[in-house]
C-alpha cells in the first residue's frame, strides 16, 4: 500500500517493495557483505526540471532504472555524487556522521557542474526516508555499517552540448558494507603516479564528479601491476607535490608522543575536501596532536622517511575509514614509513574517530545525527 511523508514542502510518495528480502535472506547478506555488493530493498527518487524545481519525490524499489540512448549524462558526464555511512548505535538507534557537511558538498559539486542544488532538508529527508524502510539494513556486527550513496545525473534527451541539461535524477541508494580494504586495519603500500594526472587547477578536482574516477582507473592499473594497492596523485604542473591517494586524503606524521604532529596537503582546488580530512583537523588537536594544512614533495616524502622524521602516513575517508600506509613505490625506487605497521598517531584518531561514529565516545561537535 503507497502512503507518503513530507520533508521541506516535498512529499515522499511511498511504494513498498513487494519482494523484499526476508529477515532470514538479510542476515546471511549481512554476515559478509563485503564494499558494495549488497543492496537494501529500496531506492529513493527525486527529479528535477528547471520549470518545476525539484518535484516527484519518492521511495520505491531498488531497481533498474530505463534510459533513452541520448540521455546526456551518457554522453557529457553530468554526473555527481556523495558518500557517506549510517551506524548502529549501542542502544539500537541509528545515526549518521556529518550528514549537513555531505548535502553541502555535493551543492558544491554541483555548482561546479552547472547542477541544480538540492536543499540541504531533501538531502537528509531522502535519507531520513530510506532508513525508516530499510532501517534493518543498518548491521550490527563490529566495524560494518550502512553505506549510502547519494548521487545525481542529467536527464535531457538529446545530443545538444550547447548547454547543461535543463532536468536531472537525484537517486539515493544504500548498501551494506564491511572493511573498504580486505583485512581491515592493514597497511597499504603506495605508487607515486608521475605519469598521469588526477585534477590541474581549475579543472574538477574539488568535486565528487564520476569523471574524475573514471580517469583515475588506469594510473590504478598501472600502480597494480607495480605491486601496490592504491597511486598516489602528485600536482599536474610540476609532479612532484603529493595531492591525495586514490579517492582519499593523505596525512604525515612527523615526531613521536609528545612531538607528533600532522601535516595534510591543503586545498587547492584540485584535491577533494574530505569530510573525514577536515574532522581529524579538528580532532587531532584536542587529543593533543597539532594539525595543519601544507604541502610536501615526494623529496620531502622520501629523505623524511629515510631521516626517522616522519614516523606515521595515513590516508582517510568515509569509505576506508582511516588506512596506514606503509611502504611507498615510485619511478626513483622504494622505501618504508617507520616500522611498516600502524603506527599510535593513526590508532589513535583511528578509535577516537570510529567511536564517535558508532557511538561509543562523547559528541561534543554535534556531528551524530540520530536518524532512526
Amino acid at each position: 500500500m503507497n502512503s507518503s511523508t513530507t520533508t521541506s514542502g516535498l512529499t515522499f510518495d511511498i511504494q513498498p517493495s513487494a519482494q523484499r528480502k526476508t529477515p532470514q535472506e538479510r542476515a546471511a547478506l549481512l554476515e559478509s557483505p563485503g564494499f558494495g555488493n549488497v543492496f537494501t530493498d529500496h531506492m529513493v527518487t527525486i527529479r528535477y526540471s528547471e520549470d518545476k524545481g525539484w518535484y516527484d519525490a519518492r521511495l520505491e524499489p531498488y531497481g533498474p532504472i530505463p534510459l533513452d540512448p541520448a540521455t546526456a549524462a551518457l554522453h557529457y558526464a553530468q554526473e555527481i555524487f556523495e558518500g557517506l555511512k549510517a551506524y548502529r548505535h549501542p542502544d539500537g538507534s541509528i545515526a549518521c556522521f556529518r550528514p549537513e557537511a555531505n548535502a553541502a558538498r555535493l551543492n558544491r559539486s554541483a555548482r561546479r557542474m552547472a547542477m541544480p542544488e538540492l536543499p540541504e532538508e531533501l538531502f537528509t529527508g531522502a535519507i531520513e526516508t530510506l532508513l525508516e524502510h530499510d532501517g534493518d539494513w543498518v548491521p550490527t556486527k563490529a566495524d560494518n555499517s550502512l553505506y549510502l550513496r547519494p548521487f545525481m545525473f542529467a536527464t535531457d534527451v538529446g545530443l545538444g552540448v550547447n548547454h547543461p541539461s535543463r532536468n536531472y535524477l537525484f537517486i539515493l541508494i544504500a548498501s551494506p558494507s564491511g572493511s573498504y580494504f580486505s583485512g581491515g586495519v592493514k597497511p597499504v603500500t603506495v605508487w607515486l603516479s608521475e605519469d598521469y594526472t588526477r585534477a590541474a587547477p581549475g579543472g574538477t578536482g574539488e568535486a565528487k564528479f564520476a569523471g574524475n574516477y573514471a580517469a583515475s582507473f588506469l594510473a590504478q592499473a598501472q600502480a597494480v601491476e607495480k605491486g601496490c594497492d592504491q597511486v598516489v596523485w602528485l600536482d599536474a604542473v610540476e609532479h612532484r607535490w603529493v595531492e591525495e591517494m586514490g579517492g582519499m586524503n593523505l596525512c604525515f606524521v612527523f615526531g613521536s608522543g609528545e612531538n607528533a604532529r600532522i601535516l595534510t596537503p591543503g586545498l587547492t582546488g584540485t584535491l577533494l575536501p574530505g569530510i573525514t580530512r577536515d574532522s581529524l583537523l579538528k580532532l587531532a588537536p584536542e587529543l593533543g596532536i597539532p594539525a595543519e594544512e601544507g604541502r610536501i614533495s615526494t623529496e620531502q616524502w622520501r629523505e623524511a622517511a629515510a631521516s626517522g622524521e616522519l614516523t606515521e602516513v595515513f590516508a582517510c575517508g568515509t569509505a576506508a575509514v582511516i588506512t596506514p600506509v606503509a611502504h611507498v613505490k615510485g619511478s626513483q625506487g622504494e622505501f618504508q614509513i617507520g616500522d611498516g605497521t600502524p603506527g599510535p598517531v593513526t590508532m589513535l584518531l583511528r578509535d577516537e574517530l570510529v567511536g564517535l561514529q558508532y557511538g561509543h565516545r562523547s559528541d561534543s561537535h554535534g556531528w551524530v545525527r540520530r536518524l532512526g
